[in-house]
């Protein structure tokens, strides 16, 4: 059972799962993820895709900014 947990944990889902999994556009997801208010996808080669564990962690946690902002004219 230990394996099945630790497999679970190590599914990759791609742009359309996670925007179904938020409920948001596939386009909004790459906004998120690009600004840094979402954990940052995998790149396997041209292949993008997210940690499916640390998107429903992060939904848990309330969807903090992963990024700090960045200060411009500083």
């Amino acid at each position: 059972m230990e394996d099945q947990s630790k497999t679970a944990d190590a599914v990759l889902v791609d742009v359309t799962e996670v925007a179904r999994m938020l409920g948001v556009s596939k386009q909004h997801v790459r906004r998120l993820a690009d600004s840094g208010r979402m954990p940052a996808p995998r790149r396997l080669g041209q292949l993008v895709r997210w940690s499916k564990a640390e998107i429903l962690k992060w939904c848990a946690d309330g969807c903090p900014r992963v990024r700090p902002l960045r200060r411009v004219g500083r």
